[in-house]
C-alpha cells in the first residue's frame, strides 16, 4: 500500500497557518499509511474512523471528532449506513499553536501522559462551529486565510475550557527521541495486529532497520517477541476472565482456533481449556 501524504494530496496552500477542506469519500481504507505534514482537526460528520500513532490509538463514530498530531499514523475509514464517508478537516501549523499559547498566556501544566491523539464529544456548540467552517470553506482563499486564524483561536480556547490545555501542550512536544519514540510505537501496539511494515512506518524507519532495533532492544525477533506477549494476554483472559478459547484466538492475533491452540500449548505445556478450569 502506498503512503498519502497530507495536506499535499488535497491541493491546499501549505504556507497557510491555517486551513479547511470538506472531505468526502464513497471508499473505505484500511489502515492507509498517513503522514500528516500538518497537525489537525478530523471533525466526523458520517462514518466511523480508526487512527492508529506511535503512542495511541483511538475509534470514533461521529459523535466524537479528533486532534491529530503531525506525524505518522495508520487510518481507518469505514463508510455509514448510507455508504458515505465525510470529515471536516482543520488543518494547522505548530507555529499557530505556539502563537496562540504565547497570546493567551496559559499555564503549562506537567504531565507524562500527552498522546499524538485525542477524542472529544460533541455538543451543540461544537456542532455549530464545524457547520461555520463547512460555510468557510466555500469562500474565496483571500477571505478563508483571514478568517480560519480566527476559528483555529476559537474552538482552542473552547477545547481548553472545557477540557484542559493537555491535548493542546501534547501538539507542542518535541517526538525526536528515537528510541523514546521506538519503544512506544512497540509498548502500544503488541495487541493491535499490526504487520511489520506498518510497525515500521510509524517508526519511521525502514523494515530492516526496525528488525535491527527491535533486536538491539529486546533481544529476540520482533515475531517471536510479540507472539509471546498475545500468548500472555490469552493467558490472563482464560484464567482472570474466564473466557473460552473461542471467544478470544482472534482477539490475540490468530486467524483460526487451531494454531492458536497449538502456539499456546507450546509456550505453556497445555491446552487453552486446561487454563481455562484450572
Amino acid at each position: 500500500m502506498y503512503t498519502i501524504t497530507i495536506p499535499d494530496e488535497l491541493n491546499l496552500d501549505n504556507s497557510q497557518p491555517v486551513q479547511v477542506f470538506d472531505y468526502s469519500s464513497s471508499k473505505e481504507i484500511a489502515k492507509q499509511q498517513i503522514i500528516l505534514n500538518q497537525n489537525i482537526f478530523s471533525f466526523l460528520i458520517e462514518g466511523t474512523k480508526e487512527v492508529i500513532f506511535d503512542n495511541s490509538a483511538l475509534s470514533i463514530d461521529d459523535s466524537k471528532f479528533l486532534v491529530m498530531k503531525s506525524g505518522n499514523c495508520l487510518m481507518t475509514e469505514k463508510l455509514s449506513n448510507v455508504s458515505n464517508y465525510r470529515s471536516v478537516l482543520l488543518f494547522f501549523t505548530n507555529e499557530v499553536v505556539s502563537r496562540f499559547i504565547r497570546k493567551i498566556e496559559l499555564n503549562k501544566i506537567d504531565s507524562t501522559a500527552y498522546k499524538s491523539v485525542y477524542a472529544f464529544e460533541y455538543d451543540a456548540f461544537l456542532k455549530r462551529f464545524v457547520q461555520s467552517l463547512v460555510d468557510i470553506s466555500k469562500l474565496s482563499k483571500d477571505i478563508q486565510k483571514k478568517i480560519l486564524e480566527v476559528k483555529f483561536e476559537e474552538i482552542m480556547l473552547y477545547l481548553t475550557e472545557k477540557y484542559g490545555t493537555e491535548f493542546l501542550y501534547s501538539l507542542t512536544v518535541n517526538s525526536d527521541n528515537v528510541t523514546q519514540k521506538f519503544i512506544q510505537v512497540i509498548e502500544n501496539s503488541h495487541l493491535n495486529k499490526l504487520t511489520l511494515k506498518e510497525l515500521s512506518f510509524l517508526c519511521n524507519m525502514s523494515v530492516s532497520t526496525f528488525k535491527r532495533e527491535f533486536e538491539k532492544h529486546y533481544s529476540e525477533s520482533p515475531i517471536k517477541w510479540f507472539q509471546n506477549k498475545r500468548l500472555e494476554f490469552a493467558h490472563y483472559l482464560l484464567q482472570k476472565e474466564k473466557k473460552n478459547p473461542s471467544e478470544i484466538y482472534y482477539e490475540v492475533g490468530y486467524e483460526n482456533l487451531s494454531s492458536f491452540t497449538q502456539a499456546y500449548k507450546s509456550k505453556y505445556g497445555v491446552t487453552p481449556k486446561y487454563h481455562l478450569k484450572n
